[in-house]
């Protein structure tokens, strides 16, 4: 059996930026994410987020990849907002999304992070954090 230690930083939009989570309804869709995370399969470690946007923090299996875990984390909870009627209107996130690799050592930083949101948010928005998130990346390198 493969031992795989690939520690991946989600984060992803409410389609347009809406502040739609509200703490009531963000307690509910981040409890079932985690529930359907358990029953792909994935290792889903920590999830937090606020009004427009959702951080996660995702363990990757051998036969997982980046684009497939977002897929099933996203796709299938806005599906579940909306028949569960958690919003007057259809609900849909961003089709984009940032994903970063974090070294092993740093899990727990990122995990702080990701607990600390609503915190981190009084003192900067999301676009001032998203604009840092694209300034860090790494240089393409050349095919």
């Amino acid at each position: 059996m493969p031992f795989i230690n690939v520690w991946i930083h989600y984060v992803w939009s409410t389609k347009e930026r809406r502040p739609l989570l509200i703490p009531s309804i963000r307690v509910r869709v981040f409890a079932h994410i985690r529930e359907n995370a358990l029953a792909k399969g994935i290792h889903l470690d920590f999830i937090n987020g606020v009004a427009e946007h959702v951080h996660a923090l995702v363990s990757l299996g051998a036969d997982q990849t980046i684009a497939m875990v977002a897929q099933l984390l996203k796709g299938e909870s806005s599906h579940w907002i909306n028949t569960e009627g958690l919003l007057p209107a259809e609900f849909s996130w961003q089709s984009e999304y940032f994903a970063a690799s974090v070294d092993p050592a740093g899990v727990n930083r990122v995990r702080n992070y990701i607990r600390n949101q609503e915190e981190h948010h009084r003192r900067k928005t999301f676009n001032e954090e998203y604009q840092e998130f694209m300034a860090s990346r790494a240089e393409p390198r050349g095919e």
